[in-house]
């Protein structure tokens, strides 16, 4: 058996601030996939995803109880029983939505009355399963947004208007000819918990001086970033680019690892390559943005970069 891939998801803007109801905008990445799967010889990974899986289930069995979702749970835990586990080359810790994509491959499933993927997806179903999603992905997080699962289970661009406005997106179709710009990832090689960033931020969130930097820098860049993307205006995005890559080196350095501070505030200085988070940061990828791919790899030679989009 083996089930249909799902995904892995960049949020390209937003992270922290869509908590806050700034814009965000994530994309699929199809470089990172998986897929629900049973083995005849399963090896360690897919013995642990399967324990992982029996914990699920159980989570979801309670969360039935509220009413938002529903589940075949004979189906699922009969599976599960025979073995089943989630195959992914998506990275844990990474901020690529690796919960995210199991998530969307449990409900594509198991679900009743699912909201299918080929049906007219109106503002109302979009909210709707990005609240079921968010439920079901507490269970990694502690608490989830719903928009990893939704990415990957849609395979679309999602913008994020508001907590409670969210629509397919058009992003800027991308050709590689002679186009020198590029978003990248690079790899910090330390992995990143979700958890416990989100808990920093949350503390922060509580002094007013780091509320009011939120509102007044971080969320207006980011709604900034949004909008120059989705109309290809690259000038004014990089402008606004560099603009939110300092306010994270100034506001968030819990989130971004120790050894890579120096290396940011390079790129803003010689304008070679901009960074900014990727998730929840504290490891994994951090996202970078340059208008000269061969002069941004020439300065992270040191560095594994993946390019994710080509402007």
């Amino acid at each position: 058996m083996k089930g249909p891939l799902f995904y892995s998801k960049i949020l390209l803007f937003g992270e922290y601030g869509i908590i806050k109801d700034s814009k965000g905008l994530s994309i699929p990445y199809n470089f990172f996939k998986g897929a629900l799967k049973v083995s005849e010889n399963p090896d360690q990974e897919a013995i642990a995803s399967n324990n992982n899986l029996i914990n699920f289930a159980k989570y979801l069995e309670e969360i039935q109880d509220q009413g938002v979702v529903q589940f075949d749970l004979q189906k699922l835990n009969a599976d599960i029983a025979s073995g089943m586990y989630f195959d992914s080359s998506i990275p844990q810790g990474y901020g690529v939505g690796s919960s995210g994509a199991l998530v969307a491959a449990i409900y594509d499933k198991y679900a009743e009355d699912k909201i299918t993927v080929l049906e007219n997806l109106t503002r109302n179903k979009l909210l709707k399963l990005k609240e079921i999603f968010g439920l079901m992905e507490s269970f990694f997080h502690g608490s989830s947004s719903g928009l990893d699962p939704l990415n990957s289970y849609l395979s679309l661009p999602i913008l994020i208007h508001s907590k409670d406005n969210i629509e397919p997106a058009g992003i800027p179709s991308q050709s590689t000819a002679h186009k020198k710009g590029a978003v990248f990832l690079l790899d910090s090689g330390i992995v990143g918990e979700t958890a416990p960033m989100v808990s920093i931020f949350m503390e922060s969130m509580k002094q007013e001086g780091f509320r009011n930097m939120l509102k007044n820098q971080f969320v207006k860049y980011t709604d900034a970033c949004v909008d120059d993307f989705l109309k290809g205006d690259v000038k004014s995005l990089f402008s606004n680019i560099k603009e939110l890559s300092h306010v994270v080196l100034d506001n968030f350095k819990p989130m971004i690892p120790k050894q890579f501070h120096t290396l940011w505030k390079q790129g803003i200085d010689t304008n070679d390559y901009y960074l900014k988070l990727c998730g929840s940061g504290g490891g994994g990828y951090i996202l970078g943005f340059t208008q000269d791919f061969d002069k941004a790899q020439a300065s992270l030679k040191d560095y594994k970069l993946e390019v994710v989009y080509n402007f």
